[in-house]
């Protein structure tokens, strides 16, 4: 700081102070996420030093876009307008803002950490987008009337300091010459290209602790860096194979006696045929449940009965004890269980352009004559839901307005009423009421005698964790495992009004989660904040328990085989009750990449090209290195670079 002082006159010195100030306050934020994960960091002196130089490397990344734009400012203004009531004006607001703006980051980076164990990554990016919703969920989830106040006294404070220390005085009296604001901006002009071009968001991850990268990160460049990667070329950052032989391995999984490959070059198309050629045509009404992680079950230890009635259908269902999420956002459970593919680099399929007539579950249903209907208590434009499901074969319900989705997407879009809601918050109705509006819906469709296919998606088991007063014992907005226990509450009541129906017999539930309460962990995939569970259950469903590591995207596909149909498919996902399934689960972020086999072998691909092997430990959760898998690091690859392939070329269609 010694250096700049003499290198930048004193118009500079605001400059020089503010940058002062936002490396403490950056300091004190890092120093807080370490202590909040102090259990979970390596606490070896070297790496955190490291981790604070690192911090602070990117701290710096950040201010030279700050000072870009403040030099640009500084040189454009003519010599006698400097310290003139424009100048002042402008430098006051711009200061002012710039101030209340990083002092609210800070706050909301607190948050996000709260949530996500995570600097701002694409979930920032994606709440920015759907502002209502998210400004709603942190009204409701947080104590504002407290917190406003506090980031603006904070932001009056700093103003006040830099204003009674002299930096304005020296910024406005500072007469200086056009040429030495040249050399500044030059300065600046080429550190900041430097960051631009040449340093990634990922050169923060250096360590093999998740914790301790986010924690070196800058939450303002991890945001942009976001916003620039919000799809990525998968042969450009990932490893790659040839084409062909990702086809080839692909394709040499998928064959089966009962399968027959419909082209013969790069694609999976294919038609299964099933031995027994039945023609059931249950109806079938699916639930993807919002966070419901595995380890909420009884099954799977927890004894806080919390899930009361999932617990007693673990026993009396088919019951996927050891299936996985493919990631960390509804979007992508969407995507799993939709497409049965998996997840591919960058946002889920749903959120992206080009996703209409794509192959999906729609297309075998509609093509055993069913109707497919997709609910969702919130405004289902959010996530880009209404535009996917629109596009894909579904007739639309949800809490928007208007009876016609778009120009474009063809498809009928059914309003739920105000007096159709007993319980509304941030994110839409509660489940009870989006449950009553699909028995409703089945009730239609069962008059007209036409078979249905409705996908529900949740919203109560989501913060601020608020639903209906004395449904159940624990009140209402203290946190998850109140809103996990109406959760598993309002589908005991769906089942118990299902049961009146005339076409409940001939109805199958299929339950499962979109992904986790929590995916974040020490390690770049934390395999057991992927683990959640499945059901199914209706006529001629065995009970049983299906102990094979298998994937979301291997939910209908089992389906089918259970319902013994012939179909067409373009579908990742297989059958698991078949003897020649092979065992393999698919996770990812929205950068990492992973597979795991039987042998709990994770092998994770990176957008840098490179590729690591692990061991997983399901007693600890812990990854232990291991030598490369030739055979898994191939499959691995070749299974998402032939799903990238597919959707980029236009051959899911």
């Amino acid at each position: 700081m010694l250096f700049l002082d003499k290198l930048f006159p004193a118009r500079y010195q605001l400059l020089i102070g503010f940058s002062k100030w936002f490396l403490l306050f950056s300091f004190i934020l890092r120093v807080i996420f370490i202590v909040w994960q102090w259990g979970e960091i390596s606490h070896a002196p070297l790496e955190l030093i490291q981790t604070f130089f690192i911090g602070l490397f990117f701290d710096l990344g950040v201010l030279s876009f700050i000072w870009l734009f403040s030099s640009i400012y500084l040189l454009l203004l003519p010599k006698k307008w400097i310290g003139s009531r424009f100048d002042k004006i402008a430098v006051y607001t711009f200061f002012a803002l710039t101030i209340i703006v990083l002092v609210f980051t800070f706050f909301a980076e607190i948050t996000f950490w709260d949530e996500f164990k995570s600097r701002f990554n694409f979930v920032a990016v994606d709440y920015l987008i759907y502002t209502f919703e998210v400004v709603q969920n942190i009204n409701q989830s947080y104590p504002l009337v407290f917190l406003i106040p506090s980031m603006l006294l904070i932001s009056f404070g700093v103003f006040l300091f830099f204003f009674k220390n002299g930096y304005f005085k020296s910024v406005f009296e500072d007469k200086i010459a056009l040429k030495f604001r040249v050399i500044p901006l030059a300065l600046v002009f080429l550190i900041t290209l430097s960051y631009v071009f040449f340093i990634k968001n990922s050169t923060a991850e250096w360590s093999e602790n998740r914790f301790t990268n986010e924690i070196s990160k800058a939450g303002i460049y991890s945001f942009f860096a976001e916003l620039r990667n919000n799809q990525l070329d998968f042969p450009t950052f990932y490893s790659t194979i040839s084409d062909d032989e990702a086809f080839t391995l692909v394709r040499l999984n998928f064959s089966n006696s009962n399968t027959n490959f419909l082209v013969n070059s790069k694609s999976i198309k294919r038609e299964i045929r099933d031995s027994i050629h039945s023609n059931q045509h249950p109806n079938v009404i699916f639930i993807l449940m919002e966070s419901m992680s595995a380890e909420f079950m009884r099954e799977f230890g927890n004894e806080k009965s919390i899930t009361p009635f999932l617990d007693v259908l673990a026993q009396n269902s088919l019951f996927f004890t050891n299936l996985y999420a493919t990631g960390n956002r509804t979007v992508r459970g969407m995507e799993a269980v939709t497409l049965s593919m998996p997840p591919t680099p960058g946002s889920s399929v749903v959120k992206r352009p080009d996703n209409k007539n794509l192959f999906t579950i729609s297309n075998v249903f509609r093509g055993k004559g069913y109707q497919c209907n997709f609910f969702y208590g919130g405004d289902g434009y959010f996530d880009n839901m209404n535009v996917f499901y629109g596009g894909n074969g579904f007739d639309i319900y949800d809490r928007g307005r208007g009876s016609i989705l778009s120009d474009v997407i063809k498809t009928t879009r059914h309003t739920v009423a105000d007096n159709e809601v007993n319980f509304e918050n941030a994110w839409g109705i509660c489940d009870e009421d989006i449950f009553i509006k699909t028995i409703q819906v089945a009730d239609e469709y069962y008059s007209k005698g036409k078979p249905f296919f409705n996908f529900v998606m949740t919203t109560s088991n989501h913060r601020p964790y608020t639903y209906p007063d004395k449904k159940i014992i624990i009140p209402s907005g203290t946190g998850r495992n109140g809103a996990v226990q109406y959760a598993d509450f309002a589908v005991k009541q769906l089942f118990e009004e299902s049961k009146n129906k005339p076409w409940f017999k001939n109805t199958i539930f299929i339950l499962v989660a979109d992904h986790c309460a929590s995916s974040a962990g020490k390690d770049e995939i934390d395999v057991k904040n992927y683990h959640i569970p499945a059901f199914i259950l209706g006529p001629a469903i065995p009970n049983q328990k299906v102990d094979k590591l298998c994937s979301q995207i291997d939910l209908f596909p089992t389906l089918f085989g259970l319902l013994n149909w012939d179909y067409t498919s373009n579908f990742y996902g297989k059958n698991v009750l078949e003897p020649r399934y092979e065992e393999r689960a698919f996770m990812g972020t929205y950068l990492k990449l992973a597979m795991m086999d039987k042998k709990h072998e994770v092998l994770i691909l990176s957008n840098q090209k490179k590729e690591q092997m692990y061991q997983w430990n399901d007693v600890d959760n812990s990854l232990k290195n291991l030598p490369m898998n030739i055979d898994l690091k191939k499959h691995t690859i070749a299974n998402y670079q032939t799903a990238d392939y597919l959707f980029t070329n236009g051959l899911l269609k």
